[in-house]
């Protein structure tokens, strides 16, 4: 009995444990892997019966395909989605506005900003009309997004159609975020007993306990590789180290560790292009520029074709990704890129190419063209002297001793030779 009081007590004074909460971190451009995280994190989330996902953003933008799905996902989540612009200075601009105005309760932390929703098309021209019609698209499904949600409407459409961007302060005024918490403690305080509208019209109240459990979603090690390698600046830096590596094993077969290298880094650069969305006007420049790089190496053309190699490759560099500018290499990062694989390309070319050209100097075949000395009249068979050896010799024409010949064919120990002048 005494046994049973002391367990009630225990339990009635032992502090409620809070509901978990599943955090997400959105810290990259937006792309299928980033799809593939909050997929997992939502299974994470029904797994553990989490009360909350927290997605904390700071991403640059990213593919607009990408956002639409994990747009569509946010809405038929099963717990309530907040979105979190976190740390200071963090920002949620693009692509990262549409997931914070998707999210049931969209917050951001002091010197946070958010907005330029404007849709970025790459690698083509864009006429007036249809350029109008994409924005159109875009704010539409912002203002679906915004007036379900009960926020300002007509300033979210503005950050697609005039790219206009929010301070955190601003957001706030303006009724298009509705929290503004110091870090996450403080959010979590906040949304304790908050109710939340959700997407199809209920409304939750949010019971995170005075403790809430917060667990990180941790990527697997394929999304950690997918996610480091699809920056498209590492992406194709592995390309071209692969390429390299390849290279160098096929013109000197038997090397073996330069083949397996550049076999696995030309793989993991392909991986992490893979997952963007590629222009063919890019991928024919930098095949022009290989081209132009083996071209130059075979013709005396005073640094043309390299020069042109290197620049078609600094072009398909910039224009290989067909997406918003924060998914494109930049001016600088293909520069950097470009020059010393042009440089290295064009050398190892060089010297394949002069071996090619180069006379064989072993074996009978090495003996053509060479010149000696009649031992013997030729008349037209004798001795020859060449290359420090004693040869039986035919001769084109009759030749005296001591007079100079050159090789001119060889069957088997037989030279065939004519006499110089």
């Amino acid at each position: 009995m005494r046994l049973l009081w002391l367990l009630c007590t225990v339990l009635l004074w032992s502090p409620a444990r809070g509901a978990e909460v599943i955090r997400l971190d959105v810290d990259s451009v937006v792309h299928p892997v980033t799809v593939e995280m909050l997929g997992d994190a939502l299974k994470m989330v029904e797994e553990r019966k989490a009360s909350l996902l927290l997605i904390r953003l700071d991403t640059p933008g990213g593919l607009m395909e990408a956002s639409r799905e994990m747009v569509e996902m946010i809405l038929a989540s099963p717990v309530p989605v907040v979105a979190y612009v976190s740390p200071g200075s963090a920002r949620a601009a693009s692509a990262g506005f549409f997931l914070l105005m998707a999210a049931d309760v969209a917050a951001m932390a002091p010197g946070t900003r958010t907005g330029a929703a404007s849709p970025v098309m790459m690698g083509q021209e864009v006429d007036p009309v249809m350029r109008r019609k994409i924005e159109s698209d875009a704010g539409a499904w912002m203002r679906s997004l915004t007036t379900q949600r009960g926020r300002n409407a007509e300033l979210a459409q503005e950050t697609v159609t005039e790219a206009r961007s929010f301070t955190h302060d601003e957001a706030m005024k303006a009724n298009l975020i509705d929290l503004v918490a110091q870090d996450e403690a403080e959010l979590l305080k906040l949304l304790d007993g908050r109710e939340v509208k959700r997407f199809d019209g209920k409304v939750v109240k949010l019971d995170l306990g005075e403790s809430p459990a917060v667990t990180a979603y941790a990527p697997s090690l394929r999304q950690k590789i997918l996610k480091s390698i699809s920056s498209p600046s590492v992406a194709f830096a592995l390309l071209l180290l692969g390429a390299l590596g390849l290279y160098v094993e096929f013109s000197s077969p038997g090397l073996i560790a330069p083949g397996v290298l550049g076999a696995i880094l030309a793989l993991l650069g392909l991986t992490g292009l893979s997952v963007m969305p590629i222009s063919w006007l890019g991928v024919s420049l930098i095949i022009l520029a290989l081209a132009l790089f083996v071209l130059e190496a075979k013709f005396a053309s005073y640094g043309i074709l390299a020069t042109g190699g290197a620049i078609s490759m600094v072009l398909g560099a910039m224009l290989l990704i067909d997406g918003p500018p924060e998914l494109r290499i930049g001016l600088a990062p293909a520069i950097a890129l470009v020059l010393p694989f042009a440089a290295i390309t064009l050398f190892l070319v060089t010297l394949v190419v002069r071996a090619h050209r180069n006379v064989s100097v072993t074996g009978t075949t090495g003996m053509i063209g060479k010149t000696g000395v009649a031992r013997t009249p030729l008349t037209p068979n004798g001795k020859v002297f060449v290359h420090g050896e004693l040869w039986d010799a035919t001769c084109t024409a009759e030749a005296a001793e001591g007079a100079r010949v050159r090789v001119v064919s060889i069957e088997g120990l037989r030279l065939f030779v004519e006499p110089l002048p």
